[in-house]
């Protein structure tokens, strides 16, 4: 039961006044059925990400492995993509002893493609979003 709570937890849309955000745990498929998503993103999924993926990869599979040469990092670009990632950073606490730990941070699509899939795997990234500029989204 826990796993599923897991899963579930990164499976969310939530939009404000700019922005459109995504949990990462929803699939492709899911993507193009769910009703409480914009419109017109789900028609992005449908015409430029569907054809570049498998209906059962999650987004965060598909940008976890997105490679910088793909025409689909154009389209993310034109729609301002932001992927929120949390990764392992040492740190070092107040007397002065390092312990590492995960910390969450904002990246640009460029910046994600950019890690090769050693890179990612080292530092220990997971996707956890995927937002877009909800006035780019109109433009497309």
């Amino acid at each position: 039961m826990m796993q599923k709570k897991t899963y579930e937890d990164y499976k969310y849309s939530m939009q404000d006044t700019a922005r459109l955000y995504v949990g990462s745990r929803y699939t492709i498929g899911e993507l193009l059925e769910a009703e409480d998503i914009l419109f017109k993103f789900r028609m992005i999924v449908e015409r430029y990400i569907l054809p570049e993926a498998d209906r059962e990869d999650t987004l965060e599979t598909h940008l976890y492995y997105l490679e910088k040469e793909k025409f689909l990092v154009q389209t993310y670009r034109h729609m301002k993509a932001r992927v929120k990632v949390s990764v392992i950073e040492e740190r070092t606490s107040l007397l002065g002893r390092k312990k590492k730990g995960y910390v969450t941070k904002d990246m640009t699509i460029d910046e994600l493609v950019e890690l090769t899939v050693a890179e990612k795997e080292r530092r220990g990234l997971v996707i956890q979003e995927l937002s877009v500029s909800k006035l780019a989204l109109m433009g497309l």
